[in-house]
């Protein structure tokens, strides 16, 4: 096996400087300034492992948002804000609104929206605003792990949509969906779109089929769309409330610029609550009730969408690439992996149950190969067999990773 010695010195098996990033550095990622961050991506791994597992990317901060940290820093601006939930201000309305016209062709309604820490907290605060213990919830599965283990914990039921794999291609069957909907006596449609985590970007015909189901049977939408930043061509994003005025009404569009530039750890996200009575339910509450965002949040968040999309384009391009090679290195290596390119991010939704392991696929290739991956399992029954894979590092910390599975899967002689 290559030690983290060979990767830095040799270049790995497969050199970053074969592989330009339009000069952001995405390929330059040195492995001991990795093994130096304190998130719990690279904390979490074991030695000499590599951690593929969090969907965090392993890339320097885009450009704008490191100088408007630094600018705030440097003018000592973290005390409270000039905006305060308490007066009704909200720092990020306008250029929530602004980006989704922008980018999406969607023109959301500033005083609808209101902010919370990340897309988990969202979730939990509206399913106790608009639902109570015992409704049911539909789910596209598998599904985001933590997602399902709210729904859990806070006593509703999960009514799954499974996403199934169709000669190279994730779909989902509606007609199904609609008979388990109305069977279960739904009260919300959870919307992941595009999806964690086979990477699928719901077409407009696929999203007016489940419009028209949440239509006809009241539901709540939750859409959770904050991967929309990071499509792939040809493929687009159509945010679900941007269909007609019929789901529009019904519809909670929760977004966040953390994933696409990648400042998780900020906190800061926007729901678009358009729904009157979900946002009169939530205006009713104390204004700091469930947590102001912060300072460098919202600054980070501006920067981004309003300075970063040169970074955004040189990122998606190196992902796409990234993706790409995945595909390649299993083809060649590991053909027995099924692999279905995502349409979206950086997250390898893999395939491994014709490889007859005696363990689950994540554990295998924690203990043969020392990557670190999410067990399928997670994500609900529809992942038995599966794991995830996150792709956003460099060329050679990806060719090594992918290099590592494929040897532990090659019999000893």
């Amino acid at each position: 096996m290559t030690s983290d010695c060979d990767i830095a010195e040799s270049g790995g098996r497969g050199a970053a400087r074969q592989f330009p990033a339009r000069d952001f550095g995405f390929d330059d990622l040195d492995l001991s300034w990795l093994r130096a961050k304190r998130g719990e991506k690279w904390r979490g791994c074991g030695p000499g492992a590599l951690p593929a597992s969090l969907a965090d990317m392993d890339y320097p901060v885009a450009p704008a948002v490191r100088e408007a940290l630094d600018a705030a820093v440097r003018r000592g601006d973290l005390g409270y804000p000039a905006w305060s939930t308490w007066t009704g201000a909200n720092p990020l309305a306008g250029p929530f609104a602004d980006r989704m016209d922008a980018r999406h062709g969607w023109r959301p309604r500033p005083e609808w929206v209101r902010n919370v820490s990340d897309l988990l907290q969202a979730l939990q605060v509206l399913l106790r605003l608009a639902t109570r213990p015992g409704d049911a919830v539909a789910v596209q599965t598998p599904s985001y792990p933590p997602f399902l283990k709210t729904i859990e914990m806070m006593d509703r039921r999960v009514v799954a949509c499974p996403f199934e794999r169709d000669g190279g291609a994730w779909s989902f069957d509606a007609e199904r969906l609609e008979r388990d909907v109305r069977e279960s006596e739904c009260r919300v449609l959870l919307l992941v779109n595009p999806h964690n985590p086979t990477g699928r970007v719901l077409t407009r015909a696929e999203l007016e089929s489940l419009a028209g189901i949440a239509v006809r049977h009241d539901l709540l939408v939750i859409a959770d769309e904050i991967m929309s930043d990071l499509c792939h061509a040809p493929h687009r994003h159509i945010p679900m409330a941007s269909l007609g005025v019929e789901i529009a009404e019904r519809t909670i569009t929760v977004n966040s610029a953390t994933k696409a530039f990648n400042f998780a750890g900020l906190r800061c996200a926007v729901m678009h609550l358009a729904p009157e009575m979900v946002r009169e339910a939530f205006d009713s509450y104390p204004p700091d009730y469930f947590g102001p965002v912060n300072v460098l949040g919202v600054e980070a968040t501006k920067a981004a969408w309003s300075e970063g999309d040169a970074w955004l384009a040189a990122l998606t391009d190196h992902l796409r690439a990234n993706r790409d090679l995945v595909a390649a290195t299993l083809a060649e290596h590991a053909p027995a992996i099924g692999y279905d390119p995502p349409e979206s991010a950086y997250l390898a939704w893999l395939d491994c149950r014709e490889l007859g392991l005696a363990a689950e696929p994540a554990q295998h290739f924690r203990e043969k190969a020392r990557v670190e991956l999410i067990p399928g399992r997670a994500f609900g029954a529809e992942g038995r067999g599966f794991t995830r894979l996150n792709f956003a590092t460099s060329r050679t910390v990806l060719t090594e990773m992918l290099h590592r599975m494929a040897d532990s899967l090659t019999p000893v002689r």
